[in-house]
């Protein structure tokens, strides 16, 4: 096992050799990544799942191409539908490990080789799934999320076998997996068939990102969350809102006013029962945040705190759909019911246990007029915060302070990465570094995704740092 007491320090002259390493692989590293993105390799059973496959050999083709690995699997574990019952195949994973040697410890590098739908592709301003140079930027569906992240690891592969030579002491273990958009379904029963094959001291996970181009971060918290559908009824059938408006309640007006209810005046969430934290102290302005995402002028911020604990520590809800009539196909009727679903993010520390409870609670207590609600599908996700005192974080921090033009700082994330509560749950002795090339631009799973290639290319010798120096931990 590695030493915590060593030094995280990592020599000018190592840093100067990795970064001309990466220099030179540059344009290859850039050329492989677009051949990915070209790859629509969607886990989402109306997609090809020949895409998804190809995806995974084209991936396995780059791991095996380091010379590190004997072996290189693509690998898939059955799994139970949780609505239908039915047992399932899960999508195709590629694994490759070879073994720590004289008491180096075992590095995990994960990432995930599926990419989100491309949505409506009019709004894209360069073809979804064609690589595209703009303005020192790759765009495309993928190029940031996560396929990036699997470039990074192949390069600071490479440049840890030109240093070390084929045979490390360090253990490396590779886990590119190729359903994560999907909802990761088969993830647990996975980690469970293949769990001595992914056995690690410390994981890198490359889906995450940076503060800016210019600043690294290492993300140490990940609010959790749930959602639930329901359907809102007032009524057994549809009827004339002439002739019996103003006396029935129709469903839609009792949906919008228990939506409504979630929310305060001042926007914050009204739900009762959840946890709620405050971040750390980073200096996240009003302009900037605006900036990053896309508010129009006018448009006030909601809730309460610093923008940090409104992003990173406090609970948010967002009704993210609705099932009703279209404008176009309207007519003068009272609606009889309204499916609708609301998602909850949860602060680290709530459990997704604790907010679905809350949030049905609050539904059922805001319905209007005695109206009927009925509960249908969910999803959970636990929420995450980092232990930064073993070696591995104070060592990936130094490597991207020599990598960045600025030194690392920890910041949170609010969005939801529930794979990861499963890594811990599943590895709990392993280090976790939840790392990525993403940043404010790089729009993940929106229309005109990209990544900054000058973020990427010092992603690369950051994470290469990381192996090499990692080599001499004991």
């Amino acid at each position: 096992m590695a030493n915590p007491n060593l030094s995280a320090e990592i020599p000018a002259e190592l840093v100067a050799k990795v970064e001309d390493i990466v220099q030179r692989a540059f344009p290859s590293s850039v050329a492989e990544l677009g051949k990915l993105v070209r790859i629509p390799g969607l886990a989402w059973p109306s997609f090809d799942p020949e895409n998804l496959e190809a995806s995974a050999r084209a991936v396995a083709g780059l791991i095996d191409g380091t010379g590190l690995f004997e072996k290189v699997h693509i690998l898939r574990s059955k799994y139970t539908d949780e609505t239908t019952g039915k047992e399932l195949v899960g999508a195709p994973a590629v694994v490759a490990r070879r073994d720590a040697a004289n008491g180096a410890p075992q590095v995990l590098l994960y990432a995930h080789h599926d990419v989100q739908p491309p949505g409506d592709e009019t709004i894209w301003k360069t073809p979804a799934f064609e690589p595209t140079l703009v303005n020192g930027r790759i765009y495309g569906r993928g190029a940031a999320d996560d396929k990036a992240g699997i470039m990074v690891h192949v390069t600071a592969l490479n440049v840890l076998r030109e240093l070390l030579g084929d045979k490390p002491d360090l253990g490396v273990t590779v886990f590119i997996e190729g359903e994560e958009e999907y909802g990761s379904p088969s993830f647990s029963a996975f980690l469970q068939e293949h769990k001595a094959l992914l056995q690690a001291d410390v994981i890198v996970v490359a889906d995450s990102g940076n503060w800016t181009s210019d600043i690294p971060a290492l993300t140490t918290t990940l609010r959790g969350m749930t959602s639930v559908e329901f359907t809102v009824s007032t009524l057994d059938h549809a009827v004339h809102s002439g002739m019996y408006g103003g006396l029935v309640p129709d469903a839609m007006t009792a949906m919008l006013r228990t939506l409504a209810s979630l929310h305060a005046a001042d926007g914050s969430v009204a739900i009762e029962g959840l946890v709620s934290g405050v971040a750390d102290d980073i200096d996240y302005g009003d302009d900037l945040a605006r900036t990053d995402s896309g508010i129009l002028d006018g448009v006030d911020f909601i809730g309460s705190g610093s923008i940090v604990d409104r992003l990173w520590a406090k609970p948010a809800v967002t009704v993210i759909g609705i099932d009703a009539v279209s404008v176009e196909k309207s007519s003068n009727t009272l609606l009889p019911s309204i499916h609708a679903k609301v998602s909850l993010r949860l602060a680290p520390g709530d459990t997704a246990e604790n907010g679905l409870a809350r949030l049905k609670e609050h539904l059922a207590k805001n319905l209007p007029f005695g109206a009927r609600i009925e509960f249908g599908a969910i999803e959970q996700g636990k929420g995450y915060k980092a232990d930064t005192d073993g070696w591995a974080a104070q060592l990936v921090k130094s490597a991207l302070g020599a990598a960045f033009p600025n030194p690392a700082i920890e910041m949170g994330i609010g969005g939801s990465i529930p794979f990861i509560a499963e890594l811990v749950d599943t590895f709990p002795a392993a280090q976790i570094l939840v790392t990525g090339v993403e940043d404010a631009d790089s729009r993940a799973h929106s229309p005109n995704e990209s990544v900054d290639l000058l973020g990427l290319q010092r992603a690369m010798v950051a994470e290469a740092l990381l192996l090499v120096a990692g080599n001499d931990r004991r």
